[in-house]
């Protein structure tokens, strides 16, 4: 009997300094201010050579400071349609043509998660050719799809997700002292 009150004792003090513990702090968010041309050339490079064959895009970070990023996107498949309800998003070509698709309506639309809306394609947008050098702006709700890839077969392109509606200064202001 005393060998179990002595384990009881034993495991009652070691589940009280595992309660004790400092809670984790949560991650902070990481700051990356400056991107260069040849580290975008090498995102690139690593992007065509540890794509998957029916990855839809590859994508790296190429900065971020809370509530932005930007992040280099490398697609050689249509994938599917895109609602961003909470966000804008803006789009620079680097290199390839495609057919992007806005506005319209999602086909066989699912929620991808708490703020975004996917589907298998859109009906009754309007479709442009888009190429290197192009900038496109897709204002939050708005549907978009690059619904074909043209050319050398691949569009590289820079995405920046803009918070919609605009985040007060003072919610900004907490944004960056958190990673701080």
């Amino acid at each position: 009997m005393r060998t179990f009150a002595i384990s009881i004792a034993l495991l009652t003090m070691g589940t009280m300094a595992v309660a004790q513990q400092p809670a984790a702090k949560p991650a902070v968010p990481e700051i990356r201010t400056y991107t260069s041309s040849a580290e975008v050339a090498a995102f690139i490079v690593r992007a065509k050579s540890e794509r998957k064959a029916d990855q839809v895009v590859f994508s790296q970070k190429l900065l971020s400071l809370a509530p932005y990023n930007v992040n280099l996107e490398y697609r050689a498949i249509a994938g599917t349609a895109s609602i961003h309800e909470r966000e804008a998003e803006i789009f620079y070509i680097v290199e390839g043509t495609g057919t992007l698709v806005t506005g319209g309506k999602l086909v066989n639309e699912t929620r991808k998660d708490s703020a975004n809306l996917a589907g298998t394609a859109i009906e009754g947008g309007t479709s442009q050719t888009v190429s290197k050098g192009d900038f496109i702006i897709i204002p939050e709700n708005t549907p978009h799809w690059f619904s074909a890839i043209n050319g050398n077969g691949v569009i590289v392109n820079v995405t920046m997700h803009l918070p919609r509606p605009v985040p007060s200064f003072p919610e900004l202001e907490k944004l960056v002292a958190a990673t701080h």
